[in-house]
């Protein structure tokens, strides 16, 4: 029997079990790889039954082929420029057409098809097709017409000639098999069959990748028109080791001059009084602004994984903090606004956002407050010739197109409009790894600017941090083919270095990536504009199509093997990409044009401007796994982590509280491989001289944690000891000359509010009404705090051991009060709903009383802060009842 034979088995019980082992193109169930291979397999597989035992029980056996490897020189270089040439041709003769029929002819009338439907294998071919409708043929078809006739596992030209009457055989079979499947997908023929044909599945669920690339990719062409762009970046990429890269530069942005200029933008560090006006222009245009999240990455750096299932988890899905990434995006809204969350199918993404959403009643938000849109897979190509990699038959390699997609989707799915209709006219956005975004003024000043000067698109940026995988923002400015100068603020992103002779890799001070700002993917945006955008029927609703090869491809193939590609032979490698947009590139359809060269000041008149502040107040992300050797905490949870730690810092010693510096990373590290061999975060270990580190553990407080000015009068005085640990979670919160060496937590159920029970049922949260309430007034608290030498302590997701802490559980509208005392020990304080628990010294210790919050302070609470405005600051007046 051929290595290829597919193998039908029935018995007289009618069960079937039907397995194919055909060879692919990118021969993916092999166990060595390599496109320089005739293809011949390695292994194969079929399935039989053993009738060893009176009961008749059915195995299945694997059997592995040890048939030598033969190899065979490289195959000649892929012409791009005739490939692209015929798909091109074909594009154009399918936009014309009128109806699906039509359509269809034009794609049989295409030389690939041709030449794969002869006259041979016509008959084969036909049946097995026929199973199909009219629109799943088209979708079949533009697969071989694309020249992926491999991801079907029918192109004869691979396929060995004395199998090919067994793969006849099997596609015969598996026509007939779901001709007889019923509504239900049961066997109408044998009711009581034992189904193992994951062939079906993965059938239907090419189709349904088919469609969405077909419809989606619209306004490129389809399938077509997506191979056209991939291999046209191939082919870029090819053409510039063969020609200067500002000839390259110019045809591909279509102008006679580009050059890239430092953008200046307002540094919200240095000019602090117009950081605080723009911040009130986003407070005051709050009700004019939504939200928005792509969320739709597959986050394979991060390496999370489900505990319980062992499946694969997206970054949304982090436990961070005491809660998902997710969670704590929410919680940095100061207002129930819309919400539009882009997700795609990439490890349940969408089904497992959606569930997270219900489960927390939708944060308190309604329903309504959310839109949750699904972005199409795309599939993974080849670097060499863009091939489509496939993990077995009719199971293309599939990603994310990247977070560009958000614009034409949000088109499609009607998102623009759902903001129209709740009056918005701008939007923030945000990615869901970037944990410090919401730090200090950035995000309001970005909107208040955008809105208040009716600007495009704005950019929250900082410095760039050495050896980041990040783009860089820059001042366009090019001489359009009509002689027309344009200007504006745009994006390079890091895989387009080379083609703008920016070098990659670790950079000097003083060198040229230095003096760019880093792209962070915060963005303020004009809804119309960007709709304008996304409704475009061209490339335009696609903005910044790259096809990053750089990073490895990772997949699973039919043995349940890993496989990584770059694919390794005899220290061969062959990269793998996918066709990705890039959101913030929309910058590219707002420049400004001049009738003339503008030499200076023209960044203030531009539809687009840039912020700037410093990095760990803009942006640090948990967006890969730390590795156990890795020196480096950069893009890590626990890099990101000591940020907000550092940010912390910053505040509160403005507030005359003593604290401990929190060390460098590099420090950190050294001393953590001196003292431990334990994996937690290395800036928890001990220092050399064995005392205990610092551990600032703070959260933000509501609105008051934007104001640097407003946070200076909620804490003043006191101490915070090394090695002690912080976590306020209450928002109605007061600090006078308060010293802690330990653990100290106080967590409020009600942090900015209660909720109440909408006419449709769904639980609203009331910002201001019936919050929890902590004062502390020249207090001590002194415990042992956290275990620092406990093995399992995993600081950034809050999970740790304590020898000992004082906690404050404050239930409902609950309030605690401490003065003129010292809490010295472990203590919880559970303060029950609709009372208020004061702890005073006594003579004989401690006096604690607990006692009803009056009736009439129920929703206020006996005391409160008054927020007012004062020039361009926020004042706080406390107001006691």
């Amino acid at each position: 029997m051929s290595s290829t034979t597919p193998i039908l088995h029935q018995n007289n019980h009618h069960q079937h079990r039907l397995l194919f082992s055909f060879t692919s193109k990118t021969t993916p169930f092999h166990s060595l790889h390599s496109l320089h291979f005739k293809r011949k397999p390695l292994l194969s597989f079929s399935s039989s039954y053993s009738a060893s035992s009176s009961s008749q029980q059915h195995q299945s056996i694997t059997r592995v082929s040890t048939a030598p490897v033969e190899y065979a020189p490289p195959p000649p270089d892929f012409n791009f420029h005739q490939e692209i040439s015929r798909l091109k041709k074909l594009r154009s003769r399918l936009a014309v057409s009128q109806s699906l029929s039509h359509k269809l002819s034009v794609l049989d009338s295409d030389s690939r098809l041709k030449n794969f439907f002869n006259d041979k294998h016509s008959n084969y071919f036909a049946r097995v097709l026929a199973s199909l409708n009219l629109d799943q043929l088209f979708l079949i078809k533009c697969v071989i017409a694309a020249g992926q006739e491999h991801v079907l596992n029918l192109e004869p030209e691979y396929v060995e000639s004395e199998a090919r009457s067994d793969i006849k055989s099997a596609l015969y079979a598996l026509v007939e098999f779901i001709d007889r499947l019923d509504v239900n997908g049961r066997n109408s023929e044998a009711k009581d069959a034992v189904l193992e044909i994951e062939q079906v599945k993965d059938l239907n669920k090419l189709l349904k990748t088919l469609a969405e690339i077909e419809q989606f990719y619209d306004c490129v062409g389809g399938i077509i028109g997506y191979q056209v762009e991939v291999l046209e970046l191939l082919a870029q990429s090819k053409f510039e080791r063969k020609t200067t890269k500002s000839q390259h530069v110019h045809e591909s942005m279509e102008c006679q001059f580009l050059e890239i200029h430092v953008p200046s933008g307002l540094d919200l560090s240095q000019n602090t009084e117009y950081a605080a006006q723009a911040a009130l222009w986003g407070i005051e245009g709050l009700p004019e602004l939504g939200e928005i999240y792509p969320l739709g990455g597959s986050a394979d750096r991060l390496g999370l994984v489900d505990h319980e299932t062992g499946e694969c988890l997206p970054a949304a899905m982090l436990p961070y903090c005491g809660r998902t990434l997710l969670e704590g995006l929410i919680r940095d809204l100061q207002c129930i606004t819309p919400v539009a969350i882009m997700t795609s199918s990439a490890k349940n993404n969408h089904e497992r956002i959606t569930s997270l959403c219900e489960r927390l009643r939708w944060f308190g938000r309604g329903q309504s407050s959310f839109q949750l849109f699904e972005q199409p897979l795309v599939p993974a190509v080849d670097a060499e010739d863009g091939q489509w990699l496939v993990m077995r038959p009719f199971a293309p390699v599939c990603k994310p197109g990247g977070h560009g997609a958000i614009w034409k989707l949000a088109h499609d799915k009607g998102i623009f409009k759902w903001f129209h209709d709740n009056g918005r006219k701008g939007a923030t956005v945000r990615q869901v790894s970037n944990v410090v975004a919401a730090t200090d003024l950035t995000l309001l000043a970005l909107a208040g600017i955008g809105l208040h000067h009716g600007k495009k698109l704005g950019f929250a940026s900082c410095k760039r941090s050495s050896g980041a995988t990040e783009g860089i923002n820059v001042l366009i400015e090019k001489k359009n083919l009509d002689g027309k100068w344009a200007y504006g603020l745009s994006c390079i992103e890091y895989t387009e270095f080379d083609k703008f002779g920016i070098t990659r890799g670790p950079f000097s001070s003083n060198g040229l990536q230095a003096d760019f700002p880093a792209n962070t993917n915060i963005l303020y945006v004009d809804l119309a504009s960007a709709e304008l955008v996304g409704s475009s029927e061209n490339e335009r609703s696609l903005p910044g199509m790259v096809l990053n090869t750089k990073k490895p491809i990772v997949y699973m193939d039919n043995f349940g093997d890993t496989h990584s590609k770059c694919l390794c032979l005899f220290a061969c490698s062959v990269p793998g990409g996918r066709l990705e947009c890039t959101m913030q590139n929309i910058a590219d359809n707002f420049l400004n044009t001049y009738s003339s060269r503008c030499y200076k000041g023209v960044e203030d008149d531009l539809d687009t401007f840039m912020v700037y502040n410093e990095r760990r107040r803009v942006t640090s992300s948990a967006k890969k796994k730390r590795k156990h050797a890795d020196m480096s905490l950069h893009q890590t949870p626990e890099g990101s982590f000591l940020d907000i730690l550092r940010n912390a810092y910053d505040i509160l010693s403005q507030c005359d509280i003593k604290l401990p510096e929190v060390m460098t990373n590099t420090l950190m590290m050294d001393l953590h491989i001196l003292s431990f061999s334990i994996l937690p975060l290395a800036y928890f270990g001990r220092s050399q001289d064995r005392s205990p580190p610092t551990c600032p553990m703070f959260k933000a407080l509501g609105l008051a944690f934007y104001e640097v000015f407003a946070v200076m009068q909620l804490f003043k005085g006191g101490s915070v000891s090394k090695g002690s640990e912080l976590q306020i979670e209450v928002a109605e919160f007061l600090w006078r000359n308060v010293q802690l060496d330990g653990s100290l937590i106080i967590v409020a159920e009600n942090v900015m509010g209660s909720t109440r029970i909408a006419d449709n049922g769904e639980s609203i949260l009331q910002y201001g009404h019936r919050c929890g309430r902590c004062k502390l007034n020249n207090v001590k608290v002194l415990n042992k705090g956290i275990d620092w030498d406990c093995g399992d302590n995993t600081y950034w997701k809050h999970d740790v051991q304590w020898f000992e802490a004082l906690k404050v559980i404050l239930h409902g509208n609950a309030e605690f009060e401490a003065s003129d005392v010292t809490l010295q020990g472990n203590h919880v304080f559970e303060v029950p709903d609709g009372h208020k628990l004061k702890i005073t010294s006594g003579n004989s210790g401690l006096v604690v009383q607990l006692d009803p919050i009056e009736q009439n302070m129920m929703d206020t609470g006996s005391w409160h802060w008054n927020y007012k405005i004062n020039g361009s600051h926020i004042v706080l007046e406390l107001v006691e009842l």
